[in-house]
């Protein structure tokens, strides 16, 4: 009992300190709100494919409250060869996927946020090109995920302090 005595009086303390959830409300609350009534515009290209599905998965695009935002993404997807051999054959690459999007008001056209989220992954470059092949596009799927939760997450953050 007296081990549950600390971790009930740091608990007081903790929900003292300001701090609120993200998703505060749940699906009626204000991040919740917008998330789901922003619609991605189409994004070109196999990598703007996996990333406007991967948007619109962590969005819930189709809410009741209809689209009043729309979400322009613009992506720079590389692969870059370094790790190289005496015999000039690259040995590793750097696949580095980078987004701007913008998120715009579509009653006023006024581009309410602005902003870039990227990361970039390794690849072993095998002897077999079937399986290198297969590692940059496992990357590109990894990458895609990760800058659309980057994304969303910062939408997030605009919908909060957007009070």
């Amino acid at each position: 009992m007296m081990r549950l005595l600390p971790l009930f009086l740091a608990s007081l303390l903790l929900s003292a300190c300001g701090l609120t959830p993200l998703y505060s409300g749940g699906s009626q609350g204000q991040v919740s709100a917008l998330l789901g009534s922003v619609a991605v515009d189409p994004i070109e290209g196999k990598n703007g494919w996996l990333m406007r599905n991967a948007l619109n998965d962590r969005l819930g695009a189709g809410a009741e409250s209809g689209v009043r935002y729309r979400l322009v993404v613009k992506l720079d997807d590389q692969i870059e060869g370094f790790g190289v051999r005496a015999d000039d054959t690259v040995t590793r690459e750097r696949r580095t996927l980078r987004a701007r999007y913008q998120l715009v008001d579509i009653s006023s056209n006024k581009t309410l946020l602005d902003a870039t989220a990227g990361s970039d992954a390794g690849i072993d470059v095998v002897s077999s090109e079937y399986a290198t092949i297969a590692a940059e596009n496992t990357a590109l799927e990894n990458l895609t995920q990760k800058v659309a939760e980057q994304i969303v997450t910062r939408l997030s953050l605009y919908a909060q302090s957007a009070k």
